[in-house]
């Protein structure tokens, strides 16, 4: 009698319906119950990192916001809205103002340390003195460092007399405690620290950074830029971390199945640990069933010659 080519063995048959479930008892051994909680822990830690960037996004979107609802808005005038700069809030950073009044050249200060645009450079904050009796900060702009250490070359001075200017408040910086400065010059822009060098009482909640003044003067410092609206990679990173801690989960669960079907592979051939064969025995069978190149595997050729 002669068999076709396409017909299974009677061995292979027998395996087939041989062929017990997968057991998952060995799961609760300490290993793999270790393994689950290292698993748990982890997720854990990727998931409160994972929050922690959506938390950074939410406080990028929410600086966005400000420059979007306040950088371009029309100027509202200084006498109607004094209290921005003497009780700062924070929804209205970047709000411009239009103030009258004159510059107080003679007390300006500069702030070191300032880097724009990759340089390192300083900027300068100049007294103003408004027609309504307040005194605020501006800050004029940018100058780069100078030829000589620790100062900028020149610094341009405003127009003479009652001018003009539009500023956008922002809050007064942090002091800067590990770092000094030479008299005339400022670590950082420390509108309290400031106040206690000047004869007079300033705004301490918030100072004015200039964008424009009507005379404008002949020179003046560099204007800083207009605040990107980049929220930043922090919703990606974000992604990246939960999927971390799912992943997890989903590697132990294939490490488990590839156990449970190594295990079922060793008891439906008889072989156990304590009898030392099963690397030996998986290594057969994997070279059983091993393509060389493009010649038939073992299996192939063997049903071949039992054809016609």
């Amino acid at each position: 009698m002669t068999l076709n080519s396409g017909t299974s063995s009677p061995n292979a048959t027998a395996e087939t319906t041989r062929k017990p479930k997968l057991d998952f008892r060995f799961l609760i051994s300490g290993a793999w119950i270790g393994g689950l909680i290292f698993c748990v822990v982890f997720s854990i830690a990727c998931a409160m990192l994972g929050q922690w960037q959506m938390d950074r996004r939410m406080q990028a979107l929410e600086e966005i916001n400000k420059v979007v609802r306040n950088y371009d808005a029309v100027p509202v005038p200084y006498s109607e809205n004094a209290d921005i700069f003497t009780d700062f809030r924070a929804e209205r950073k970047w709000t411009p103002v239009t103030v009258r009044g004159e510059y107080l050249v003679e007390d300006s200060l500069i702030v070191r340390n300032r880097p724009h645009s990759g340089r390192p450079g300083y900027e300068v904050l100049v007294p103003f003195r408004t027609v309504e009796g307040d005194t605020l900060i501006v800050d004029r702009g940018w100058l780069p460092i100078g030829n000589s250490p620790g100062r900028p070359d020149d610094v341009p001075e405003p127009a003479e007399g009652t001018i003009t200017i539009i500023v956008r408040a922002l809050a007064g910086e942090p002091t800067l405690e590990d770092r000094s400065a030479p008299e005339g010059q400022v670590a950082s822009i420390d509108l309290p620290a400031i106040a206690d060098q000047l004869d007079y009482p300033i705004a301490e909640s918030a100072y004015g950074l200039m964008a424009a003044e009507s005379p404008e003067a002949a020179e003046t410092p560099t204007q800083m830029p207009q605040p990107t609206e980049d929220e930043g990679p922090h919703l990606s990173y974000s992604m990246q971390w939960f999927t971390f801690g799912l992943m997890s989960f989903v590697v132990w669960g294939y490490m488990a199945r590839q156990k449970a079907i190594q295990n079922r592979e060793d008891e439906l051939y008889g072989f156990t640990e304590e009898q030392g064969f099963i690397s030996a025995h998986r290594m057969e069978r994997k070279k059983a069933t091993r393509r060389r190149g493009n010649q038939p595997t073992d299996e192939e050729i063997e049903d071949s010659m039992l054809g016609d």
